[in-house]
C-alpha cells in the first residue's frame, strides 16, 4: 500500500436508512475486516498522518478492511436533526449497509474505542453476520451505575464532557488523556486537531460526547456467541483497563490480553505494533464460532384492556370486525418500523425488532391508531436475551416483556430500563414510573413511560 494521502483508496457511498454513508475497501485475502472507530473519523483526512497509514497497511496484509465514517462525520452525511446523536440501531443500519454494499457475508468486526458499541449490538442482535469480534480499548457503557461501579460517577462525566469541547479542534489536549506519548509531538498535535476538526463541527462535540456516556450496552454481552478478543491498555486514563476486564468477563469464552502503555485514541498513536501481533495471531487461530438460537432482541408485547368485557358487551360479529381492524393497524406498523410478527394473541401480538427506538416508536403508532377505533391497548417492550424456536421465540427476554406489559393494568405503554439506555440518541423522552417486582423475575425494575408528543 502506498502511504499518504495520494495513495489512500476511493472513498465511496452506500446508502442506509436516512443518508449516505461513506466508506473504503482496501487490502484482500480470505477474510474481511469490517474496522469500526468512534465518531472522530475522517476517512481520507486520516491518510495525511503517516502513523495511521502505516496501521492500515498491517491491518490489510490480514485481509480485505473495509471502513467507513459514521453518519454525521468525517465524509457521512449529517444526521437528521442537530440536535441528537444516532441511536446504536442507526450505527448497526449503517455498519450493514457498508456491508451489503462490498458483499461482505461474514466478517471480522474489529471494534475500537466507542465504535466497539456497534460492534458488540451487531454480533449480539445478528450472530450469523460475524464470524468473530475484536474489542480494542472498548467501553461499554462510560457512567457509573449501582451494578457498575467501575463507570464514570455523573460530575466527572460532566467534566470530561467540558474538556471534550474545549479542546476540539484548536488544542489538542485530549491526547494528553487519551494518547500521552504523542501529546508533546507538535507534527501529530497539529495533525490531530485538524482531523477533529474535519471529523465533527464544534457544535455537535457535546452531543456526541454526551451520547456516548449515556448509551449502554452491557446487556448484549453475555450473548454474544463469536469467537472474541478483548484487547486493553494497563495505563489508559479514559478508556480504562477495567472496561476491557468487566467485557472480558461478561462474553463467553471471551480471550482477554493487557497491553502496557496508554495510548487508545486515536488507535494509531504510539507503538500500536502489540495490539496487531495479538489480533492477527487471534485470527490465524481462531476456531469457528458456536452456533447459537439466541440473540438479543427487543420484544414488544401489547394486549386490549377489558377484552373480555368488551366482546361479551359487543356480541362475536361486532367484535371479531373490530379486532380484525386491530390486527391490520398491527400489522402494517409493524412493517413500517421492522418488526417480525411472532404471533397473534387473539387481543394483542407479540413481535420482536432489532432495535429499541423502532420498537418505541412502533407500539406509539398501534396504541395511537387503536384507540382511534374505540380500543384502549397496554404493550411492554423489553431488549434482552431471546430463544428462536422456529416461528415462536421464548427465553428470559420474552418473560420480562410480557412481565413489564402486565404492569401497565389500564392501557399505555412501559419499557424496561435497558430499553431507555439503548435508545439514547433517538429523541425519545421517558418518564419514571417507579420501581416495580415483575413476577418470576429476580430482584427489583425500574420501569419508564415514553412520552408522546
Amino acid at each position: 500500500m502506498v502511504l499518504g494521502h495520494a495513495g489512500a483508496p476511493q472513498t465511496r457511498y452506500a446508502e442506509s436508512n436516512l443518508g449516505y454513508v461513506g466508506y473504503q475497501e482496501f487490502g484482500q485475502g480470505d477474510r474481511d475486516i469490517m474496522f469500526i472507530t468512534g465518531a472522530i473519523s475522517n476517512l481520507d483526512a486520516i491518510w495525511d498522518e503517516p502513523s495511521a497509514a502505516r496501521f492500515f497497511d498491517r491491518l490489510s496484509r490480514m485481509g480485505r478492511v473495509i471502513r467507513y465514517d459514521m453518519r454525521g462525520s468525517g465524509v457521512s452525511d449529517p444526521v437528521p436533526g442537530r440536535n441528537m446523536w444516532m441511536t446504536i440501531e442507526d450505527n448497526v443500519d449503517d455498519v450493514r449497509a457498508v456491508l451489503d454494499a462490498v458483499g461482505s457475508k461474514q466478517p471480522v468486526i474489529y471494534g475500537d474505542t466507542e465504535g466497539s458499541l456497534s460492534a458488540i449490538m451487531l454480533a449480539a442482535v445478528d450472530p450469523q453476520r460475524v464470524s468473530a469480534l475484536i474489542l480494542v480499548n472498548a467501553v461499554p457503557h462510560l457512567g457509573r451505575a449501582d451494578d457498575y461501579p467501575l463507570g464514570a460517577p455523573p460530575e466527572a462525566a460532566a467534566a470530561l464532557s467540558r474538556q471534550y469541547v474545549e479542546q476540539h479542534g484548536t488544542t489538542g489536549d485530549m491526547l494528553e488523556l487519551t494518547a500521552p506519548s504523542v501529546a508533546n509531538d507538535p507534527r501529530f498535535r497539529s495533525w490531530f486537531t485538524r482531523y477533529q476538526r474535519l471529523s465533527i463541527p464544534l457544535g455537535f462535540v457535546k452531543t456526541t460526547f454526551d451520547w456516548f456516556a449515556e448509551v449502554d450496552v452491557r446487556a448484549a454481552l453475555p450473548l454474544i456467541t463469536a469467537p472474541t478478543l478483548v484487547l486493553a491498555k494497563r495505563e489508559a486514563r479514559f478508556h480504562r483497563a477495567a472496561f476491557g476486564e468487566y467485557m472480558a468477563q461478561q462474553i463467553p469464552g471471551a480471550e482477554f490480553h493487557l497491553l502496557e502503555g496508554a495510548d487508545t485514541l486515536p488507535f494509531h498513536a504510539g507503538d500500536f505494533g502489540p495490539t496487531l501481533d495479538l489480533v492477527e495471531a487471534f485470527l490465524t487461530g481462531k476456531q469457528a464460532g458456536v452456533h447459537s438460537d439466541r440473540i438479543l432482541a427487543t420484544v414488544l408485547f401489547t394486549d386490549i384492556v377489558g377484552s373480555t368485557a368488551l366482546a361479551s358487551s359487543m356480541g362475536d360479529q361486532r367484535w371479531l370486525d373490530l379486532l380484525e381492524t386491530h390486527n391490520r393497524i398491527v400489522r402494517s406498523q409493524l412493517e413500517r418500523f421492522r418488526g417480525r410478527e411472532v404471533k397473534m394473541t387473539g387481543d394483542g401480538c407479540v413481535a420482536t425488532f432489532d432495535g429499541p427506538a423502532r420498537a418505541v416508536a412502533c407500539a406509539v403508532e398501534i396504541v395511537e391508531q387503536v384507540a382511534a377505533i374505540g380500543l384502549d391497548l397496554r404493550a411492554g417492550i423489553h431488549t434482552g436475551e431471546v430463544e428462536l424456536r422456529e416461528a415462536d421465540i421464548a427465553g428470559v427476554g420474552v418473560h420480562i416483556a410480557s412481565r413489564v406489559m402486565s404492569q401497565a393494568e389500564t392501557g399505555g405503554i412501559l419499557v424496561s430500563g435497558t430499553v431507555k439506555d439503548l435508545v439514547v440518541g433517538s429523541g425519545i423522552e421517558f418518564a419514571p414510573c417507579g420501581t416495580f417486582n415483575l413476577k418470576g423475575v429476580p430482584g427489583e425494575w425500574q420501569l419508564f413511560q415514553p412520552k408522546v408528543h
